[in-house]
């Protein structure tokens, strides 16, 4: 359902209104005393965060988020703070940039804090949206859409609940017995809540729902507010205990006190995962048989990172959504903590193949009403002018995408936290074994390379070495790349896409390919795939290969890991036992502490940094940057499940 931002109106006494629920946002009183009375005080915050490692905040309505910025501010004044804050919280109508920026210039003790959120605030589209603030001492997770939808997809045990909101008698279904579950399904053992409503279908609501409430001294000329705490449940055994999820039960346990993992393949997965887990404060051993990161599929000049938008928005549509968005957003983190990152947002043109295709692609822009500046239809006069070259149709235009030379993305993720990840170049793991405790990585003479309770294998293909088929049905997909000679500033100037792609000049050549050829194990390069590789190119931008004979052109050869159903594994490994004796996810029997990254295929770019933070996140105990929905959909295990779909592999 395509998102509707909020409309930007004040009251006659300047407090800001919402005209799709006739309701104000905050207390006419001030809306930075209410956040800091009813939810800050009324949750025990600082008090409750101080000391501890990690706290989290989980909120029903961002609004303007204002609590979020008053929670914020109340972590860093505390010197007694949480390690780690992470905020989360759903908005259905959520405020565009500018009018955030407008809205925020009445509380001038956050323009600090607000621009660094307004600078990172992301594309008004459906789903979750995953921001890192303070040097990544501060996550705020946004889902943008229904909460009751959200709620029900997000993964995360709260330690505290804002509930937030138009009020009931505006906003009836953001009080409904179904988000007072959905709240207690996502509270921590030792959850406490509040709100500034004393509605009694509200009261009734979280009591049947399992909270324990009692009204308190409200703010402003409310007399009161409810202050809650989730009630424990007794066992069978008599043991009290609450309704924690079982997923995050098993995090909760932190399976990695050490927070030390061995990494196995230096490309874009593992590089990602290094620099995500190191952030956590993780020491790191990265093992390749190459004597540097991403010389294998990694290595090309450039790869083009944009999403694969789809008419019903399913999971390859929203999974490269986000990707895409996340990649970007972590781009410009490595750049501002210094870290040289070659790549370009200068746009991709992915332009319809006939005027049948142009029309279904019109219908996808209109059916998702994306922003236009992320995804918009052009004709065929506004292509040709974007591309610098006539072609004949247009199709869509992603003015925020672009192309990423991924060697350098993978040189920025290890230079990062360059202090907690130990690189073993030059060691080609035999055998990986586990000892009880620990996984070790055994050389070809037998020697240990490293070990460490948790062992991740991104190792491309050669995830195929150490797992079977069986487990984790990954294949080979060789991909061949033309290079072509390019002078500054020559056309085109933004990506282009149709059956392949074609990148801008960077360091004189341009990236045409590539070639999507399952179990083809040729290492070198082949004139027919230049071949192919220039008919692709000539289909997009007509006459463009015309001096270009497939014989002269340099070019490189890499091997992909995909998967049956396209998507990536991202997950704990499945062990041998589990075969054909279960139902459910989760069910099915893991390695201990194993885990792999694999199944990119050809969207490397757009997988690495979302899968990377997934799997950190997994690893960590922190909530997760994906839906419920979407982390089973990359679960490593689902191939245990059920058949695959045809049993074949689509570029």
């Amino acid at each position: 359902m395509p998102l509707i931002p909020a409309s930007l109106a004040f009251t006659d006494d300047g407090t800001p209104y919402s005209p799709t629920f006739d309701d104000v946002y905050h207390s006419a009183e001030g809306g930075l005393g209410q956040a800091q009375h009813v939810f800050l005080a009324g949750n025990d915050l600082p008090r409750r965060w101080q000391d501890r490692e990690r706290f989290v905040v989980l909120e029903t309505g961002f609004g303007l988020g204002l609590n979020f910025l008053a929670t914020w501010a109340a972590w860093r004044d505390d010197p007694l703070r949480c390690a780690r804050l992470h905020f989360i919280s759903c908005e259905l109508h959520p405020f565009t940039v500018a009018d955030l920026a407008h809205l925020h210039q009445r509380w001038p003790q956050f323009a600090e804090l607000s621009a660094a959120l307004r600078a990172q605030w992301p594309v008004l589209a459906p789903g979750l949206h995953r921001l890192h603030l303070d040097l990544e001492r501060v996550t705020l997770t946004l889902y943008f859409g229904d909460a009751r939808v959200g709620l029900a997809q997000i993964v995360a045990q709260a330690d505290a609940l804002y509930l937030d909101g138009f009020s009931p008698a505006r906003n009836p279904a953001l009080w409904s017995p179904k988000i007072c579950h959905l709240l207690a399904r996502l509270a921590a053992p030792d959850a406490t809540l509040a709100t500034w409503s004393v509605a009694g279908t509200v009261r009734e609501h979280l009591r049947h729902a399992g909270f324990v409430v009692d009204k308190t001294p409200g703010f402003g000329g409310k007399r009161q507010m409810l202050r809650g705490r989730l009630q424990p449940q007794t066992r069978r055994d008599g043991r009290e205990t609450t309704a924690l999820q079982p997923d995050l039960a098993r995090a909760a346990s932190v399976p990695f006190p050490g927070r030390h993992a061995l990494i196995v393949g230096a490309g874009l997965a593992g590089c990602a995962l290094s620099e995500r887990l190191a952030a956590r404060g993780w020491r790191i051993d990265l093992i390749d048989a190459a004597d540097a990161p991403a010389t294998g599929a990694s290595g090309n000049l450039a790869g083009v990172l944009r999403p694969l938008p789809n008419i019903d928005d399913n999971r390859m549509s929203r999974l490269t959504r986000v990707g895409t968005l996340y990649g970007w957003r972590h781009i410009a983190r490595l750049r501002d903590a210094g870290h040289a990152v070659k790549a370009d947002a200068c746009g991709v043109l992915h332009l319809a193949r006939d005027e049948s295709q142009a029309r279904k692609m019109q219908a996808v822009v209109e059916g998702l009403a994306l922003p236009p500046e992320h995804l918009r239809q052009v004709e065929a006069a506004e292509a040709s002018a974007l591309a610098g070259w006539s072609v004949p149709l247009g199709g869509w235009y992603f003015g925020d995408s672009g192309w990423v030379q991924p060697p350098s993305l993978c040189a920025a993720n290890l230079a990062h936290y360059a202090s907690h990840i130990r690189t073993c170049f030059g060691r080609k793991v035999a055998r990986l074994q586990h000892d009880g405790s620990h996984w070790q990585a055994i050389d070809e003479r037998g020697e240990l390379i490293a070990r460490a309770p948790a062992m991740v294998l991104t190792a491309g293909i050669a995830v195929r070495d150490f797992i079977g088929a069986d487990l984790l049905p990954v294949v080979s997909a060789r991909g061949q790349v033309s290079l072509l000679a390019a002078a500054p500033g020559s056309p085109p100037g933004v990506v282009v896409c149709r059956d392949g792609y074609v990148s801008p000049e960077v360091d004189g050549q341009r990236c045409a390919g590539a070639t999507f050829s399952i179990d083809d194990e040729e290492e070198g390069l082949r004139e027919t795939d230049h071949t192919e590789n220039l008919t692709k190119l000539d289909g997009m931008l007509p006459g463009f290969t015309a001096q270009l004979p497939p014989a002269a052109l340099d070019g490189r050869v890499g091997f992909r890991p995909a998967s049956p159903d396209r998507l990536p594994m991202v997950g704990a490994l499945p062990a041998q036992a589990a075969l054909g004796h279960s139902t459910a996810l989760a069910d099915i029997p893991r390695q201990p502490g194993a885990y792999v990254l694999s199944g990119y295929g050809a969207r490397g770019l757009a997988w690495s940094e979302i899968a990377a933070e997934l799997l950190a996140s997994q690893l960590e105990g922190d909530p997760l940057p994906l839906e419920r929905e979407l982390c089973e959909a990359l679960d490593p295990a689902r191939f245990l499940l059920r058949p695959t779909r045809g049993g074949r592999i689509q570029e």
